[in-house]
């Protein structure tokens, strides 16, 4: 019998307890849901389904969807008539270490404007600090978090001043430690490749960053940024050496290096055949906005050239937040609606698919029988509307999404109130 590994004893232990543990118990003729989301039009890509329905919630988890579910089963009902009901948004790069990584937003501050029931920490936190992170931000926040540890071991706690201008920071082994101690809530490793963040450092990072994801032996991905690296050439040995399922954020940036050089995915208006080749073998493209880290110019010809975006996130933090792209979750997804994409396609790029990279709880980013009450009701806004990219460059719009409520394991953040409050 082959020997048993770390990783396969995580997901065969994790398959068990799913399996003993359902996550529902039966409804009798009498029981009444905790919450009903009444009268709105739900779309959840991940069961092609789109029309109005009302969703039914008992103990934390969807108990039912169905054309009508009478108010007097409900102990509290949610009336989202006339709204686009969808599953909890899932940023899979934010910045929600505050106290910590010194541009860090409480993830809770940031529902109101993003719709968002999970958010994955992008590298706030690198091993000296993670413990931090997790102790005293995690559990005291309703939002569901996940993160990427840092290769530094500091983190962003330098901010704005580099944390690999000293590759010394970049520590494989402690970055392994935290990455396999944390494995429930860790999903890999986060490497900033900008020229400006780890100088002439070439490849050491990425590779250091790779290495502690191979020993920890959890499955983990590498997430790396992109954005003004050092020269072309380098662009394309980045995308060589990642491998499927690591996530290039920041992918449509066309933030210039310290020389002023475009040395991103696309240059001379081509996208690059390294690029190309990342994505055919399964590189997850995420948008990764932020305040200087997408391009219209570079979006449209990679898109177009065979590199659409699989994951759309904000990269909000508290500079990004305050500069004219406006990168909150929803106003993001609005700018691919007015590249072209479908309703259908940009809300599954903030569920379903970011659900698939987080890849612990099975039933993230969908409104399916079992899965955790996460639910946004959005409005769908129509009429002209202009966008600005991170680079000054305008689109114009036919409609963009408005966040109204949302609830997160089965809990609305405001109205209807749940006595006890909550219990997650």
């Amino acid at each position: 019998m082959p020997a048993l590994t770390r990783r396969d004893f995580l997901i065969s232990s994790s398959a068990f307890t799913l399996a003993a543990h359902p996550a529902t118990a039966a409804m009798g003729p009498d029981d009444k849901f905790d919450l009903v989301i009444k009268g709105g039009d739900v779309l959840d890509p991940s069961q092609s389904l789109r029309g109005k329905r009302d969703i039914g919630i008992r103990f934390g988890v969807v108990e039912a969807v169905e054309a009508d579910i009478p108010a007097a089963r409900a102990h509290r009902v949610l009336d989202a008539g006339g709204r686009l009901v969808t599953p909890g948004l899932i940023d899979l790069h934010a910045h929600v270490f505050p106290y910590g990584s010194a541009i860090g937003i409480p993830a809770d501050e940031l529902v109101a404007q993003q719709g968002t029931t999970t958010c994955v920490s992008a590298g706030d936190a690198g091993a000296n600090n993670f413990a931090a992170f997790r102790r005293y931000v995690v559990a005291a926040t309703r939002t569901r978090l996940y993160a990427f540890v840092h290769i530094a071991n500091i983190g962003l706690a330098g901010f704005p001043v580099p944390e690999l201008y000293n590759v010394d920071f970049a520590q494989t082994d402690a970055a392994t430690r935290a990455v396999a101690e944390n494995s429930d809530m860790v999903l890999g490793v986060k490497v900033r490749m900008s020229e400006n963040v780890i100088a002439k450092h070439g490849l050491e990072p990425l590779k250091r960053a790779i290495a502690a994801c191979v020993a920890a032996d959890t499955g983990a991905k590498v997430m790396c940024h992109i954005g003004g690296v050092e020269t072309r050439e380098l662009m394309s040995q980045i995308l060589d050496l990642l491998r499927p399922g690591d996530i290039l954020t920041h992918c449509f940036s066309g933030a210039p290096n310290i020389a002023g050089a475009f040395t991103n995915i696309v240059q001379d208006g081509k996208l690059l055949p390294a690029a190309l080749a990342a994505k055919k073998r399964g590189v997850i493209f995420d948008v990764g906005h932020g305040g200087g880290s997408f391009d219209y110019t570079v979006a449209e010809p990679a898109i177009a050239q065979g590199a659409p975006p699989d994951t759309i996130s904000s990269d909000i933090h508290v500079f990004s937040g305050n500069t004219p792209g406006m990168p909150y979750l929803t106003w993001v997804m609005s700018k691919f609606l007015g590249l072209g994409f479908s309703l259908e396609q940009v809300v599954a790029m903030a569920t379903v698919n970011p659900a698939k990279v987080i890849g612990r709880n099975p039933k993230l980013g969908t409104l399916q029988i079992g899965a955790p009450g996460d639910v946004a009701v959005l409005e769908l806004v129509e009429g002209p509307v202009s966008f600005v990219d991170t680079r000054k460059n305008q689109r114009e719009g036919r409609m963009y999404l408005k966040p109204v409520q949302t609830v997160a394991g089965g809990v609305p953040f405001g109205r209807p109130y749940h006595a006890p409050f909550a219990v997650r």
